[in-house]
């Protein structure tokens, strides 16, 4: 060989132990690991060169420089400890041991207290939830801040983004967060109408050429509105015309269901904020500095999780109070691709005798998410789990609740986009009354479900078979 040829050799060489030894070394699956080293060996420079842009988490390393800015969440460890109290206060023996199992599990998981005095209110579809939250916007008169991944340009969009003129007109200090791949969902984009009337706004991690833009995979799912600091609002809604269910034309409505906050909760939502704009400006701005007021009587925590993360504890944290349930299992979400994990504890919930309810839409918006969770329900139903098909409309709601005691709202579905990819914001709510109305939610939707049964996963045809299997391997990726 001559000299090129050699330089070509050692330089091909150099860069294909390098990725495969960095992915060896930081990616924390054998799977992921194993595919990765071989790309890298296998595939002179092009392995590598895919490494490089698609291998190594460089949000992970960006979000962990901004640490240093991030403000510390106001909050005194005594009230942490009052909260617990008033926990088990309220609460029998056998409930005290559930709250108990999940809380010392967060509070080893999450970075944010548990804070008493909350007051919740679910709200059902865009008819309740969008004129309540222009409403809060409408009456704040300290600061809005607004994110969210879908922020269509419809007349819903509209009126939203003519809400915050006018706050922003009016002295309020009015910022948004709009996702840099969920805005072209509509055009024009949300950010063009934002910056026509002027309002402070941010794409986060926006796809761009120049130079290339790399994480499309890495996504804001979160949906927060907080208002003043006192009144705040979560959960799997986004903004768009498509969530008014008794709007034409039918068959594109979205049923989802929303919640509003008020009390000290609402400091951690908007702590979640705080860091996103940090993340995506590198400025940080002050949080509200008056003391939160006591609203009501639920024990609430923000979980709040994303790829910038150090563990994966949203995952850990609905693993663990799946084990920790004595009698009931309830979930509804739109999309689940549940990990080896979570399908291993919802078998063994099961088999002890707990009643496990995965509520499912029967007509996707997405088909090859539903392709790809039928080829893997059949683990769950030959173990007990029972499954329920929700009739139309495509119900987006994502709740998780635990024997009527203990429940999770927010934004994260049980797939790997959200508790791998996605940066997404979850709330823990502590408290049997607003748990209890939860169960009976998902209750009512059983009765209108159709049962999952055994012989109807079996009996699909081959071809089916093979096209569901085929989707299902991409499932991480969905």
């Amino acid at each position: 060989m001559n000299l090129i040829e050699w330089i070509i050799l050692g330089l091909n060489v150099s860069l294909s132990l390098t990725t495969a030894g960095h992915a060896l070394f930081f990616k924390r699956t054998p799977q992921s690991a194993l595919g990765w080293v071989a790309v890298c060996l296998m595939f002179p420079f092009v392995g590598p060169f895919f490494y490089f842009l698609f291998g190594i988490n460089r949000v992970q390393n960006r979000a962990r420089k901004l640490e240093v800015k991030r403000p510390p969440y106001p909050i005194k460890p005594e009230d942490a400890a009052l909260a617990k109290d008033l926990i088990f206060r309220s609460s029998d023996l056998s409930e005290t041991e559930t709250f108990t199992r999940i809380a010392r599990m967060s509070d080893h998981l999450s970075r944010l207290p548990m804070v008493g005095g909350n007051r919740i209110e679910r709200l059902q579809d865009g008819e309740a939830a969008y004129p309540a939250m222009l409403d809060a916007m409408e009456n704040a008169r300290e600061s809005i801040f607004l994110s969210s991944y879908i922020f269509d340009t419809d007349d819903i969009g509209r009126t939203f983004i003519d809400a915050l003129a006018k706050a922003a007109g009016r002295g309020v200090d009015v910022r948004v967060i709009v996702d840099g791949f969920g805005e072209y969902y509509s055009f024009p984009r949300a950010s063009v109408l934002l910056k026509k009337e002027r309002i402070p706004h941010v794409r986060f991690l926006p796809p761009k050429l120049i130079p290339p833009m790399i994480h499309i995979n890495l996504r804001n799912h979160r949906k927060i509105l907080v208002a003043d600091g006192d009144t705040g609002f979560t959960g799997g809604m986004n903004i768009r015309d498509g969530h008014m269910v008794q709007k034409p034309p039918f068959g594109e409505r979205v049923s989802d269901t929303h919640f509003l906050f008020a009390g000290p909760v609402v400091r951690q939502l908007e702590q979640s904020f705080i860091e996103d704009w940090s993340f995506c400006t590198g400025r940080v701005i002050p949080p509200t500095k008056r003391p939160p007021v006591s609203a009501g009587e639920a024990v609430c925590r923000t979980i709040i999780d994303g790829p910038n993360e150090a563990t994966q504890q949203l995952s850990k944290i609905l693993v663990g109070a799946v084990a920790a349930a004595r009698k009931r299992v309830q979930i509804m979400t739109p999309y689940f691709l549940p990990s080896t994990e979570m399908i291993s504890v919802l078998q063994t919930a099961a088999l002890r005798g707990i009643s496990v309810d995965i509520v499912l839409p029967e007509q996707n918006n997405l088909p090859f998410m539903q392709w790809a969770a039928n080829n893997m329900l059949q683990d769950l139903l030959q173990y007990g789990v029972e499954v329920f098909f929700q009739p139309p409309p495509f119900v987006h709601s994502k709740i998780f609740v635990i024997d009527s005691i203990y429940a999770q709202i927010g934004s994260a579905n049980i797939d790997p986009r959200s508790l791998l990819l996605n940066f997404e914001l979850n709330v823990e709510i502590y408290h049997k009354d607003f748990a209890e109305k939860l169960s009976v939610h998902i209750s009512d939707a059983v009765k209108k479900s159709r049962p999952v049964t055994l012989a109807m996963i079996n009996d699909r045809s081959k071809l089916i078979k093979t096209r569901d299997a085929v989707v299902w391997l991409f499932s991480p990726y969905l």
